[in-house]
């Protein structure tokens, strides 16, 4: 069986539960009959194999529907942020050069208005009888997901049905998923998170899968109550979901009722980590992965799950840590984390110098930095062009910084960054939201003298800068790049 096939052999779990969204709750089979379906009123439209088609829509179940129809007729998939910018939009399309647009109705009006591609609902994409059969090669590619842009305009990885499936039964047997199991998902379906990790990992290990269009701390709850036993999440969503229990600790004790939370796409603090488990949850799980490369480092499901590290490397999954130079550096210290093995992506799409570039030889330049500890435990340091700060020849590591700030119990959230300086080439900034009702000119000193008790003068913020909220992407990550490039002047003195 090839890969493909094994992703799509839905009826094997027969009459167990597949979805629960909204009022619908369907079976593997009423699955795979829908997407059968939409699937052949896709090949009726003319849809062949190898054509792109865009899935522009809320999460639904129709939604995950559309997406098997799209793999069912050969068809590579390309998901799209169905609150993106048209600018954004045109772009996907034009880059990918998708033929056809599944969306529903809150995106169809503008997706219409956007271009002259064929718009399709995906609630009505149901009109065929059976979609043709298929030899699809293990190599073809199965999507095309578009990377969050920060650090430039957005590229789309290529992932082939190799490094699909392969990363997702790897991870679905490192996390020990299968039909016992119930995941409550809330992320974005457009993203390798929540479209592989939420969607593509369950319904290879037969999952049931409660989906939900937007995060809720309390549909969480309500899901831990109905029999959750997994939950993927961002770290922004157990900060929320920690605040609500602030305020109903008595529902604390549902944590306990699922085996496994996850957290991914961004780092996840140790305070938080801490604070969960203070309220009787399981040690979160943090791991590693990139759009490029799909999941390929994760902490243990039986074993130590470090806080402030993304755990191991999963099997079949070969990682570096490299110099500027490419050599490779001893445990314990910082460089570049390559990797390679079969989950990374074909390469990026119609853009072969970007893929030229993101290679060296058979291993995948990160741009992230990291430190191998000598038991094999990963930490990520931060992003090696924009959260590592390099002030007066020292290399600063801007996670550090931000775990120390974020302690402070008036800071919200920080992020820090390196502003040009002509004397330290970097100078170290610390960009705060603090909460509502503090006075910032007044809590400017008091940060700085943590930091001093903290960090290492070279690590210091010399600047502090207050802002109402921080700029992010639609994964909830903060985009530095931006952040420095509209940053105002509006400075505390420097400590």
């Amino acid at each position: 069986m090839g890969l493909r096939a094994r992703l799509l052999a839905l009826p094997r779990f027969a009459d167990a539960t597949a979805l629960i969204a909204g009022d619908a709750r369907w079976s593997y089979q009423e699955l795979d009959l829908r997407a059968r379906r939409a699937g052949a009123a896709l090949a009726a439209a003319g849809v062949a194999p190898g054509d792109r088609v865009a899935v522009c829509a809320a999460s639904s179940a129709e939604h995950i529907a559309a997406i098997v129809a799209v793999h069912h007729v050969g068809a590579i998939l390309v998901p799209i942020n169905p609150r993106a910018s048209a600018p954004e939009l045109r772009h996907v399309l034009e880059d990918s050069g998708a033929s056809i647009l599944l969306a529903d109705s809150t995106t169809r009006p503008t997706l219409i208005g956007l271009t002259d591609r064929r718009v399709y609902d995906v609630v009505t994409l149901s009109q065929g009888e059976e979609p043709p059969a298929l030899a699809v090669a293990d190599e073809d590619i199965a999507a095309i997901v578009y990377t969050s842009g920060t650090t430039g305009r957005s590229k789309g990885a290529a992932l082939s049905w190799r490094a699909l499936v392969t990363a997702m039964a790897t991870l679905g047997a490192a996390w020990g998923l299968g039909p016992g199991d119930r995941v409550s998902h809330a992320l974005p379906l457009f993203h390798v998170h929540g479209l592989c990790v939420g969607i593509y990992a369950s319904l290879l290990h037969g999952v049931a899968i409660a989906l939900h269009s937007r995060f809720l701390p309390s549909t969480l709850l309500d899901d831990l109550a109905a029999g959750a036993t997994v939950v993927h999440a961002v770290p922004t969503m157990y900060s929320r979901l920690l605040e609500t229990l602030a305020l109903a600790p008595e529902l604390a004790p549902l944590l306990a009722r699922a085996r496994l939370f996850t957290a991914g796409s961004a780092a996840l603090s140790p305070d938080v980590h801490a604070a969960f488990v203070g309220l009787g949850g399981p040690p979160i799980l943090e791991r590693y992965g990139m759009t490029e490369t799909l999941i390929t480092i994760s902490n243990p499901l039986a074993g130590e799950r470090r806080p402030g590290s993304v755990g191991l490397p999963l099997p079949g999954v070969e990682i570096r840590i490299v110099d500027d130079d490419g050599c490779e550096l001893e445990a314990g210290t910082p460089g570049e984390l390559q990797i390679a093995g079969p989950t990374l992506m074909t390469g990026y799409w119609n853009a072969p110098e970007a893929t030229r570039a993101a290679f060296d030889g058979r291993w995948f330049r990160t741009g992230d930095t990291a430190i191998r500890g000598p038991d094999g435990y990963v930490q990520i340091i931060g992003r090696t062009s924009l959260d590592i700060i390099k002030s007066g020849g020292f290399k600063v590591g801007a996670r550090e910084i931000e775990d120390v700030l974020a302690r402070h119990p008036h800071v919200v959230e920080v992020a820090v960054i390196g502003r040009p300086d002509p004397e330290w080439g970097e100078r170290v900034v610390a960009v705060v939201v603090a909460r509502p009702g503090v006075d910032s000119a007044a809590l400017a000193p008091t940060l700085a003298e943590l930091a001093r008790l903290e960090l290492t003068h070279y690590k210091q913020p010399r600047e502090i800068v207050f802002v109402d909220a921080l700029p992010r992407n639609a994964m909830g990550k903060v985009e530095k790049a931006k952040l420095r490039a509209t940053l105002s002047v509006s400075a505390a003195p420097d400590p």
